[in-house]
């Protein structure tokens, strides 16, 4: 029987802007884009949903997600590491 390696999962590193919910968090991802014709970088933001079992991480947090199985209709990311604390 051939052991399969598992697939390598997606990781991303945002910032927290809500934690009002038990066990999840929202994590705003910040991504510079080059605009097609004038060429002047945007910043496009992108909120996850992610899964924070211990209630662990707060507002302004810096963290690092993974990507995971679907935990609810908007939730299928999970809380790697809290990477710098909100001041």
């Amino acid at each position: 029987m051939a052991q399969t390696e598992r697939v390598q999962r997606r990781q991303r590193t945002g910032r927290v802007v809500s934690n009002r919910m038990d066990k999840s968090i929202t994590v705003a991802v910040d991504r510079k884009v080059k605009h097609a014709i004038y060429g002047k970088y945007i910043t496009k933001t992108t909120k996850y949903m992610a899964h924070d079992e211990e209630n662990e991480a707060n507002e302004g947090d810096v963290v690092q997600i993974m990507s995971t199985r679907p935990l609810s209709k908007r939730k299928s990311w999970r809380l790697v590491e809290i990477i710098e604390r909100a001041k």
